[in-house]
């Protein structure tokens, strides 16, 4: 019983995680996407230039959502690791829908707005996987209670000097 009860409280925290990163995801989105039109169709700049713009203003706002809301209970490991960190990683999942943008503009030709908007949204596709899985992974870290409980529940102990540096009372 206490298995299914931990298994249901880590499904559980991760939903509310998803759905804090979704939210956080679909404003970054409408940011992006939308400001990626207004600076190629409406300003006239370059469809990856317009891209890395908006891009830039979207990953912002998304930095300090992810931050200071979806992840606020993971530890954290200073603000400027984490705001480089999170740009690099960016960058990374930048890479898909410049890529589709660019084969779609570049190498087929097709430079209305409908075959730019079908590139990027596939393009966000690809590198919303990789920004969701390597946030989690690299920038906003576990904290270490949470660390602590999941290799307690895995029925391992960890060592009591380890135990004190993560939870002080838990010598006396």
């Amino acid at each position: 019983m206490q298995f299914l009860r931990s298994a249901y409280e880590r499904f559980a925290a991760l939903i509310h995680e998803l759905i804090k990163f979704g939210l956080v995801g679909a404003i970054a989105f409408v940011i992006d996407f939308g400001g990626t039109n207004l600076l190629r169709f409406g300003v006239g700049l370059g469809p990856l230039s317009s891209k890395v713009f908006a891009t830039i203003v979207a990953a912002s706002f998304a930095y300090m959502g992810n931050r200071f809301w979806t992840y606020r209970h993971r530890e954290q490991s200073g603000l400027a690791r984490e705001y480089v960190l999170f740009f690099v990683l960016n960058g990374i999942g930048l890479l898909p829908p410049l890529l589709t943008i660019g084969f779609v503009t570049y190498s087929l030709g097709l430079h209305d707005a409908l075959s730019y908007n079908i590139a990027q949204f596939v393009g966000i596709g690809l590198g919303t996987l990789f920004r969701f899985w390597s946030y989690k992974k690299w920038v906003f870290l576990a904290a270490p209670q949470l660390a602590e409980e999941s290799v307690e529940g895995a029925g391992v102990r960890p060592h009591p000097e380890v135990k004190a540096q993560v939870d002080p009372l838990a010598t006396r």
